[in-house]
């Protein structure tokens, strides 16, 4: 089921409430030595790689009212106050540490490419005033430099900005904002513990339209405690006619040590059974996709033009850096996060100006981590695997394979074959030597079996 699948080993930066599941296989290491590659297998035959340097960059702000009942992430908590000080030292003194950790940060080359996709996580990050923002953008401009049509996104919860902080933080080049919504009915919002109540979220999506933000997404949680059919359909019918161009929807996930951890068992009253939970999926995919939206990656759904540029930086397996507490870069084939406490922060941002943390390129990158990660996260998106610069990288027999392990799900309808054109195929050995281009899994069904589907393949490339 969907609440069991697989979320990149970044799950710390994606919009929240990034889930579902997080990857059991990966682990990032944070620490002031030169870290070794994410994992440790025997290598596949292949050419020396060569990493392009990052293009995106991920900051994170941890600021937050309060805790929500299934937040288990990396946060500062500032109080229920909707307007926190210009002044707030705990505020001034992060951001000030963390563009020391910009300025810091070295990637093994004497230039830098511009920046394209800039993503404020969190917490909440339009709880932050925007001169805070602006001093973070002009360093980022500074050391790495912005593209004119660079996509800037931020996360912002209703009840957190009004109108003139959403055009102050517009004026500074913020063009994206993803709206942590979760839910229309005023009972599921008080029982997750948001700070914001019904009243709120439809002020924000007034705010937004009426400030001309033209690329928004909204963001939902299904299965929620006492969430019934009928009102993840109004969820969705209202998220529909707020006419958001994306939209993002997570299955709940009930982690240790949160409030709900305390409280419910995944999948026992009053949390949705994993059937009740895959009903809620398969009635987002079919509601977003009538309503014009692409459903172009497990969580995400997106009208043409509008899918998160700085995602699909994770989903392509592309180089990122990420600055701030907790969270994680992708640089030189090295995956690499920062504590998640503050004093063990500050001393990494320290160890970093002192020269003594190297997360540049890597002497070893095993060849199996880079492939299994390639087949994760492509089978997460509806383009698939492109089984032709897989192979030409791998290897065809890893090809043949691959697609030996999926011919039953292919019978079944969870995969599917795609040729060139990307046209469904049949489970032919002949066409699938040579006309067999992609693999994919199937929408809903497949992705709500993307934990084990992803598994078989985990199996094929590393045994």
């Amino acid at each position: 089921m969907l609440r069991s699948t697989f979320t990149p080993f970044f799950s710390t930066l994606p919009a929240k409430p990034r889930l579902p599941k997080p990857l059991p296989r990966t682990i990032f290491r944070a620490s002031t030595q030169c870290p070794p590659s994410v994992r440790q297998n025997a290598s596949l035959s292949m050419p020396a790689p060569i990493f392009p340097p990052p293009t995106s960059a991920y900051v994170h702000l941890p600021f937050c009212r309060k805790r929500c009942h299934y937040c288990d992430f990396t946060i500062i908590a500032l109080g229920s106050a909707s307007n926190q000080p210009e002044d707030d030292p705990r505020m001034v003194n992060y951001v000030q540490l963390l563009c020391r950790e910009i300025n810091a940060t070295k990637a093994g080359e004497k230039t830098y490419p511009p920046l394209e996709t800039v993503f404020f996580g969190g917490g909440t990050p339009s709880l932050v005033p925007p001169k805070l923002v602006s001093s973070i953008l002009d360093t980022l401009r500074l050391k790495f430099g912005m593209s004119s049509d660079a996509e800037i996104s931020m996360e912002m919860d209703p009840g957190t900005f009004d109108a003139k902080k959403m055009k102050e933080m517009m004026e500074l080049g913020v063009n994206r904002v993803s709206l942590g919504v979760q839910a229309f009915q005023e009972e599921l919002l008080k029982s997750c513990g948001r700070a914001h109540g019904l009243k709120e979220v439809y002020e924000a999506i007034e705010i937004v339209g009426s400030c001309g933000v033209e690329n928004w997404s909204m963001d939902l949680i299904s299965s929620l405690p006492h969430q019934s059919p009928e009102m993840w359909e109004e969820t969705l019918r209202l998220t529909v006619e707020a006419r958001p161009p994306h939209v993002s929807v997570y299955d709940l996930q009930v982690e240790q040590g949160t409030k709900f951890g305390t409280l419910y068992t995944p999948g026992e009253f009053p949390l949705p059974s994993e059937t009740r939970a895959a009903e809620f999926y398969r009635m987002a995919s079919r509601m977003l996709s009538d309503a014009g939206y692409e459903h172009y990656e497990i969580s995400s759904y997106g009208k043409s033009g509008y899918h998160c540029k700085h995602n699909l930086t994770y989903w392509k397996n592309k180089p990122f850096y990420g600055f701030g507490l907790g969270s994680a870069s992708h640089v030189g084939g090295v995956r690499f996060s920062r504590p998640k406490k503050m004093k063990e922060y500050n001393g990494y941002v320290e160890n970093l100006e002192n020269g003594l943390v190297d997360w540049g390129e890597s002497n070893h990158i095993d060849a199996k981590d880079m492939a299994t990660d390639v087949v994760m996260l492509s089978l997460r998106t509806s383009r698939g695997l492109d089984l032709k610069s897989f192979g030409a990288t791998y290897g065809s027999s890893l090809v043949l394979s691959l697609c030996e392990v999926y011919k039953p799900y292919v019978e079944s309808g969870h995969v599917v074959f795609l040729d060139e054109q990307r046209r469904a195929m049949a489970v032919n050995e002949e066409d699938i030597e040579k006309s067999l281009a992609y693999i994919r899994l199937s929408d809903p069904d497949g992705f709500l079996l993307s934990n084990d589907l992803i598994s078989l393949a985990f199996a094929v490339v590393a045994p």
